[in-house]
């Protein structure tokens, strides 16, 4: 305890500072939360008296710590004690596991057998171990250009410095002058699609630093630059030309997240296509056309449209006989189609052979109808895109068929096609191919697999009287 008399000593020997230098040391220099701190006192002189310490900014009782008398060692604790404290004979402080509210100015006074005082200042910056910050975001997906970006670095350690990270780097430069006074907070108005990604916050101190969990932020745009793709080549607005045929892929493209919707249409009818592609199998004239992709988003709510025309190339345009089927058999339909058939049409005919008049099956006049000719059986039929149906074929049906046309402008165009017709094996189900025996006759070649290796036999008609 103090002696009777103390307390007015204090009171009194504040007045008479000398003013002459005390320092203090602090060990270690860079505390951590829960080290045992030791205030080292330097440049005693004299013999002493008491020591007091504050732990506050003036020698105010409200801040007192502790009181020693060197000659008992009685230590008296102040309002500020904690219990952590102890006062050394030298006049050194220790601070037994320490913690962050230790941080602050400390005072030593000290008392000499004049009751002249010394006064020493020393400083405690305590530096916690830092817990993982959080950062929170008031949405991980946004529209670009419309919507803005708040991130906020949550720590509970009010004191460390704060440092944000984008994709593991620094951040942007329209981040960084988005940044609060206190570096916690990111305000980015109107976002752009260059600042998705990963953002993470790190507090520090000299002692200790830890990162947070990253936060993937999205941003949501287009769809931009809607295009068609051919063959890996760009065509947008342009006509494509395409062999008759032949296959077609179309592919729709567009800067877009996220993934848009398709919807294609041919000549402005929607097709059941909801893919970023559209096939065409098999291009002939019915597949000419303007081809539009349009792609919708469904989170900007914006959407947009590219186009192209498909056109026959110059070689499929030219008039040319398919049938349909290629191959047909004996008892089957056929249709001789015609492909790239002049657009000025005006009268057509077709022959059993060469165009002579004692040849002709059937002619289409300009009013659309169609009128028989000379070589017309009754099973032909004729379309006013020239094509020709030959109904229920028979073996007599092979042979050359010819098409004339004649234009609007005179124009005169004849066309011929080599047809073969293919006789169905009863027995295996099987074509039998025409051959030329020669004289006029006609033979069908037939191939029996037997299961015992039988050498192939050929069926032949009975011969002619």
């Amino acid at each position: 305890m103090a002696p009777s008399g103390y307390s007015w000593l204090l009171l009194s020997a504040t007045f008479l500072n000398v003013g002459a230098e005390i320092s203090i040391t602090l060990e270690p220099a860079q505390p951590t939360e829960g080290d045992n701190v030791t205030l080292l006192v330097h440049g005693l002189s004299g013999e002493l008296l008491a020591y007091n310490w504050y732990a506050g900014p003036t020698l105010s009782v409200s801040y007192l710590l502790a009181s020693y008398i060197v000659s008992t060692g009685d230590e008296t604790p102040g309002p500020v004690y904690t219990g952590r404290e102890a006062v050394r004979p030298d006049g050194s402080l220790d601070i037994q596991g320490i913690l962050p509210g230790h941080s602050g100015t400390y005072i030593l006074q000290t008392f000499n057998r004049q009751f002249q005082t010394e006064v020493g200042y020393g400083h405690v910056q305590v530096y916690e171990i830092l817990a993982q910050p959080t950062v929170l975001a008031n949405s991980t997906a946004l529209v670009e250009r419309r919507d803005t970006l708040r991130l906020t670095c949550s720590s509970p350690s009010p004191t460390a410095e704060v440092r944000w990270f984008f994709n593991g780097g620094a951040l942007p430069v329209a981040l960084r002058l988005g940044l609060s006074p206190d570096g916690r907070t990111i305000s980015r108005h109107g976002i752009r699609r260059e600042e998705a990604g990963a953002y993470q916050c790190e507090v520090w101190n000299p002692v200790s630093v830890s990162r947070s969990k990253p936060v993937n932020l999205t941003v949501y745009f287009g769809p931009e630059r809607v295009a068609i793709l051919q063959d890996s080549t760009t065509r947008t607005g342009c006509t494509i030309k395409v062999d008759f045929n032949t296959s077609l892929t179309l592919w729709c493209v567009s800067r877009s997240c996220p993934e848009p919707e398709y919807v294609w249409a041919f000549n402005g009818q929607a097709l059941r296509n909801g893919q970023d592609h559209l096939n065409i199998s098999s291009m002939t004239a019915a597949q000419e056309g303007t081809y539009t992709c349009i792609v919708k988003n469904t989170k900007t709510l914006l959407s947009g449209s590219a186009s192209v025309v498909v056109k026959l190339s110059a070689a499929a345009v030219a008039m040319m006989i398919v049938p349909v089927p290629t191959k047909p058999m004996e008892g089957q339909d056929v249709t001789l189609t015609v492909q790239g058939y002049p657009k000025d049409l005006l009268v057509y005919a077709w022959y059993r052979g060469p165009a002579s008049e004692p040849n002709r099956l059937l002619s289409q006049l300009p009013s659309g109808t169609w009128i028989a000719g000379p070589a017309h059986t009754g099973r032909e039929v004729g379309f006013p895109n020239c094509s020709l149906l030959v109904q229920k074929l028979n073996l007599t049906d092979t042979g050359r068929y010819t098409l004339k046309t004649v234009t609007l402008q005179g124009k005169t165009e004849t066309l011929d096609v080599e047809l073969q017709v293919t006789r169905e094996y009863a027995g295996r189900g099987k074509a039998c191919p025409l051959l030329d025996g020669g004289g006029g006759s006609k033979r069908s070649l037939c191939f029996l697999h037997q299961a015992r290796g039988h050498r192939p036999k050929m069926d032949m008609p009975p011969p002619s009287d």
